[in-house]
């Protein structure tokens, strides 16, 4: 039982360890701007993944390329600007609301709206039709219907 505990903690521990203590630098106020930057951009290899938590080498990559940018004096959105400008929007992992990615970001809430209305006008016209057929006929067609049953 421990031994099972114990594995299930390394494996939850392994995104934690994707930074590795090369990467590192040595001024923690840029580091921890790194760490920030790092888990706003998507890792390319795991894709919903950031780089801060991907072991892929292309993460680590991305990693080196943000501190690099970090250590020549870039601002936080200049280094994010450079990474953007590179690898494409895609790099983040919440895009911008600008652009074609409006319709994007819109898709959803319309989607809400359509279903409601598609629904409300549903449960509308269900309303209006009679509760039964059988109301619906003539009392000729009653009758008729009454003989054909065995009601009479």
């Amino acid at each position: 039982m421990r031994k099972a505990f114990f594995a299930l903690m390394l494996v939850l521990a392994l995104p934690v360890a994707a930074v590795e203590p090369d990467e590192i630098l040595s001024d923690p106020a840029l580091e921890a701007r790194a760490r920030e930057l790092s888990k706003g951009l998507r890792c390319l290899v795991c894709q919903n993944e950031s780089i801060d938590e991907s072991n892929a080498a292309l993460a680590r990559d991305l990693r080196i390329l943000v501190r690099a940018r970090l250590l020549a004096g870039d601002s936080d959105d200049e280094a994010i600007a450079f990474i953007v400008d590179r690898y494409g929007e895609y790099v983040l992992l919440r895009p911008t609301v600008t652009g074609s990615n409006w319709l994007l970001w819109a898709a959803g809430p319309l989607m809400l709206l359509l279903a409601g209305g598609v629904g409300y006008s549903y449960l509308r016209r269900r309303a209006r039709l009679p509760e039964s057929k059988v109301d619906a006929l003539s009392e000729t067609e009653k009758n008729r219907l009454a003989e054909l049953l065995g009601d009479k």
